[in-house]
């Protein structure tokens, strides 16, 4: 809970059901980039994967990743400290890694099936994640502007 100053009130902004999507994300996502790196060594060794698309495929990959991290970080720390700059933050990390989650499910060089699941429950799960980020900043916003 952030320390109340002058004007601020002293109740609790912070959102418990946003701290639980953004666990339960990063155990998704855990999953998602185990299950998608080893569904890329799959198709690059029985498909004829362009080396070149291979190598921008898993970079995009280690980038989500990264997004990711990000995203979790921003999320907690906004969430925990009440900043509407970290969830601010948040959202953004949350567009990137929509644009990434949505390249790997329509744009990558060989869509499977398993791609399509585990890119549409991810897509979900983001999106329910900017609801209540979004939720949680205007709170946020409301009672401390």
């Amino acid at each position: 809970m952030a320390i109340p100053g002058p004007g601020r009130s002293a109740s609790l902004l912070s959102s418990v059901t946003f701290q639980l999507l953004l666990k339960l994300t990063t155990v998704y996502f855990v999953f998602y980039f185990l299950f998608t790196l080893s569904l890329i060594i799959r198709k690059s060794l029985v498909l004829s994967y362009p080396a070149d698309t291979l190598v921008c495929d898993v970079s995009l990959l280690f980038l989500l990743a990264a997004l990711e991290f990000l995203h979790f970080f921003c999320g907690v720390k906004g969430n925990l400290t009440e900043s509407e700059g970290y969830i601010l933050a948040n959202l953004f990390m949350t567009g990137a890694t929509i644009l990434l989650t949505v390249y790997f499910l329509v744009w990558q060089t060989y869509v499977m099936w398993a791609d399509v699941v585990l890119n549409s429950v991810l897509l979900i799960v983001y999106g329910l994640n900017g609801v209540m980020a979004f939720s949680t900043l205007a709170r946020i916003t409301s009672v401390y502007s």
